[in-house]
């Protein structure tokens, strides 16, 4: 009996998973932030699915803690199982590059490469860890445990976005320090500001206090945030030059849009802040986006 013949593995069956896992993840963007989704439409072909990717990886965690996992019925014990299990699942797909869940393939695709390692969703985790409570009542973060905070959950997200762009690219030890500096500030001004626009529902949903402990926030405490957001958007500005030039409008336009919230915040009675989400108008963030493309158009290339 002659033996059976092995089966050869089909490439144009990954490919086609590999391609709807990118459709699940495009998805997720545009259903979850306008703003983002607008930025990363702006990025060269070869960043934006990645970046894309990268979003859906993340969004996905931060809704298990932020009350998806609550309102299905799960309990914070059942919810931090839920957050292990995805970690799990995240980190496995990473090293073997698959994954049967559509998201966590699409972002283990991007983390393979572009080098984004365990160093930077390990800290991510962590953030999202500290978002389940098992204990009833209000958290309050400290200095110490908001800059902790502010570093997993936003931070090394910017980080991995320069992987992404810094893949091919050529650039200096001392570029690449202001770049990575560039994206730390980014996405923790990023951070700020939304925990300014979210007293709301975190102070009253969430039961959490990001951004000190458990009196509210006067409009001096609203001024001291505020600057601080502006301080690091400078920041992140100044190394938007060093950027490959497919990344900076994108860039560009999403510094810009959270500059004019920033603004907007500004001008908000903390006591407002507690009642309503500031917004930027749908044709406010298309202008910054065009203001954007045009600066960038104007530059060299690196």
């Amino acid at each position: 009996m002659s033996p059976r013949p092995v089966e050869r593995p089909d490439p144009a069956a990954l490919r086609r998973f590999s391609r709807t896992a990118e459709i699940a993840t495009t998805d997720v963007i545009r259903t979850y932030s306008t703003s983002f989704g607008l930025a990363t439409r702006l990025l060269g072909t070869r960043h934006r699915q990645h970046v894309r990717n990268i979003y859906a990886m993340v969004r996905i965690a931060d809704e298990i803690v932020d009350g998806v996992a609550a309102e299905a019925g799960l309990d914070a014990s059942a919810q931090a199982a839920a957050l292990d299990s995805y970690i799990a699942e995240t980190h496995r797909s990473m090293r073997t590059g698959y994954s049967s869940d559509l998201i966590l393939h699409a972002f283990a695709r991007t983390a393979r490469e572009c080098a984004i390692g365990e160093d930077l969703t390990g800290p991510f985790f962590d953030s999202m860890r500290a978002d389940i409570s098992r204990d009833a009542g209000f958290t309050a973060y400290d200095a110490d445990a908001h800059a902790a905070y502010v570093y997993g959950s936003a931070e090394v997200v910017g980080l991995m976005c320069l992987q992404v762009f810094l893949r091919d690219a050529d650039r200096t030890p001392e570029e690449r320090e202001i770049l990575h500096r560039g994206a730390r500030r980014l996405g923790a001004a990023f951070q700020n500001v939304n925990f300014l626009r979210d007293l709301a529902d975190d102070t009253d949903r969430l039961q959490r206090g990001y951004l000190g402990g458990t009196e509210r926030l006067t409009d001096a405490d609203r001024d001291a945030w505020v600057a601080t957001v502006e301080r690091q958007l400078a920041d992140a500005r100044a190394a938007i030059p060093l950027l490959p030039k497919d990344a900076r409008a994108a860039v560009r336009s999403a510094l810009a849009l959270f500059a004019a919230l920033t603004r907007r915040v500004a001008k908000t009675p903390a006591a407002e802040l507690y009642r309503r989400r500031v917004r930027v108008p749908d044709p406010v963030k298309a202008l910054h986006a065009a203001r954007a493309v045009a600066t960038t158009a104007w530059e060299r290339d690196r």
